[in-house]
């Protein structure tokens, strides 16, 4: 599609993800703003654009995607929305940024893809750690070699279960697999697999396993997952993952860690917890410290209004995050 000139975004979605991690980006960015905003509950978007000094409002998302003035869409909704609102907003020609998971289901993302090649028009996913700073000097202490040949590569992904989750009546929708696509696993695992397809490559081989251990919701709070990696240079042999995740654990049992190991060193660090990096190599060991911005996901939307200038590329499109969809699916079946 041609390149804009500036980004004017519609945000359909007014929930709690966007007052901080992304919408205040889009108006501290340089030729962005956010000129729009939708949601379904009545009266929300309205007082959400009053709040924000945000020029327009409706409570139909498909009227703001038919806003002229609006020339790229945010879907800040949970995933079960996700692929009506994206079809619409290729269907009228206009770039669109997704929020994490892509959608329920690897076939959902493909429908999206498949549409916006049709139509000519980028999707974007909320895949942000790709453009953190924390996750690029990862990504350059692997890119330098000084591992050596990766051997092992190890993810611990425990968190307790959150108080809305032994609410029965009302469970969050984050465990409704009509709304979200499954449970945690489907809304934090994906963060972790997309971000580690990033570092290494597509996955060559996939294989998992999963229980309901907590027996509070009805997708599976614990998961083990056996990866085939490619190896990072072309001299390398794949690398083999392994990975648990639950979401069920004592508070006291909590972890966060990805552990890499090669025949020279290794490299520590997290996914959400944004520890420093620890690196490792001939028995000296190297702390390594970022600070995280401000609202998370400015970075990445940055990259994103680059690609649309024509002055960039963002590292996380519908192609690759339909990946991190398939290998969830391929986990748990």
């Amino acid at each position: 599609m041609k390149a804009l000139e500036a980004v004017q975004w519609g945000m359909i979605g007014v929930g709690d993800v966007t007052r901080k991690k992304s919408a205040p980006s889009f108006n501290k960015i340089e030729h962005s703003r956010l000129v729009a905003v939708a949601g379904r509950t009545p009266g929300k978007a309205k007082a959400y654009a009053a709040q924000n000094g945000i020029d327009r409002w409706f409570e139909d998302p498909m009227d703001l995607i038919a806003d002229p003035e609006v020339n790229a869409v945010y879907i800040a909704t949970p995933p079960g929305s996700h692929m009506e609102y994206a079809l619409k907003v290729i269907e009228a020609g206009k770039p669109v940024y997704i929020e994490k998971p892509m959608a329920r289901t690897y076939r959902e993302c493909m429908i999206i893809n498949e549409a916006a090649e049709k139509n000519g028009v980028p999707v974007f996913v909320a895949y942000y750690r790709r453009s953190l700073e924390y996750f690029l000097k990862v990504k350059e202490i692997l890119d330098s070699g000084s591992l050596g040949q990766i051997l092992t590569l190890h993810t611990d992904q425990h968190f307790p279960a959150r108080p809305d989750d032994f609410n029965r009546d009302q469970l969050p929708w984050r465990v409704i697999p009509e709304i979200s696509g499954g449970g945690y696993f489907h809304d934090m695992g994906c963060h972790t697999l997309d971000i580690i397809f990033y570092l290494f490559g597509d996955p060559l081989s996939v294989k998992g396993s999963k229980a309901n251990l907590g027996k509070l919701y009805g997708p599976e709070d614990t998961i083990t997952a056996e990866l085939t990696l490619p190896g990072r240079h072309e001299y390398d042999a794949p690398v083999l993952m392994t990975g648990n995740w639950s979401f069920v654990v004592p508070e006291a049992r909590a972890k966060d860690r990805v552990y890499v190991t090669g025949d020279r060193g290794s490299l520590l660090f997290s996914i959400f917890s944004f520890e420093p990096v620890i690196l490792e190599i001939g028995g000296e060991q190297k702390t390594i410290g970022t600070e995280q911005p401000l609202h998370i996901q400015m970075p990445h939307i940055r990259s994103i209004v680059a690609e649309l200038r024509g002055a960039g590329r963002c590292p996380s499109t519908g192609m690759s995050a339909s990946v991190t969809s398939r290998v969830m699916e391929e986990v748990v079946k």
